[in-house]
């Protein structure tokens, strides 16, 4: 299979899981800015750290692939994932080193930073990309819910559609949004 900007996200996942070096080879040119961002982000650090962090996270990836399931999340999803477990681990590193240092000069260990903002971004792009995933009406609908914080009745109403099938088209949603949430959250560590 050739593979390039026009391959689509379903099939690069597939082609990536069954072992398509050119499937990685795409992956990192569509997905390594991002993961790139979200280091930078989590780590505080533009230059080495987080260039470290995107070839760690598509080296687990690769390594991993055999446990991606294109069916229950989006590559980008998945690699997400990843970048919050190598993020943390080369963060509670730098900690320890830190600590270490400290330790030798004299000095009390430094408390955590503690940054919820990276894991938010992390957390509104994956559900973003699932949303699309879902597509329309469900994907719409939960955007509604979720973005604009409407009731199931607002939105039936914002629609024209009737209050069961909103209603309906949510919790169908909503599960399916777990399903695959809960897949991208067993990424490997």
């Amino acid at each position: 299979m050739a593979l390039g900007p026009s391959v689509t996200d379903d099939a690069l996942g597939s082609a990536f899981r069954d072992g398509d070096e050119a499937a990685l080879a795409e992956a990192y040119r569509r997905h390594a800015p991002l993961i790139r961002a979200l280091a930078i982000r989590r780590l505080g650090d533009t230059g080495a750290a987080a260039d470290d962090a995107v070839q760690e996270v598509f080296i687990r990836a690769w390594r991993y692939r055999g446990g991606y399931r294109p069916e229950a999340a989006s590559l980008a999803g998945w690699l997400v994932g990843i970048t919050r477990n190598v993020a943390a681990d080369l963060s509670s590193a730098r900690m320890r080193e830190a600590d270490a240092i400290d330790t030798v000069a004299g000095e009390p260990p430094r408390a955590p930073d503690v940054e919820s903002d990276p894991d938010r971004v992390a957390d509104r792009l994956v559900l973003e990309a699932e949303l699309h995933r879902l597509g329309d009406p469900q994907g719409a609908i939960l955007r509604l819910a979720f973005h604009e914080d409407l009731t199931h009745q607002q939105i039936a109403h914002r629609l024209r559609l009737p209050l069961g099938t909103v209603k309906s088209h949510i919790r169908r949603g909503l599960i399916q949004l777990r399903q695959r949430l809960e897949a991208s959250d067993a990424t490997p560590a």
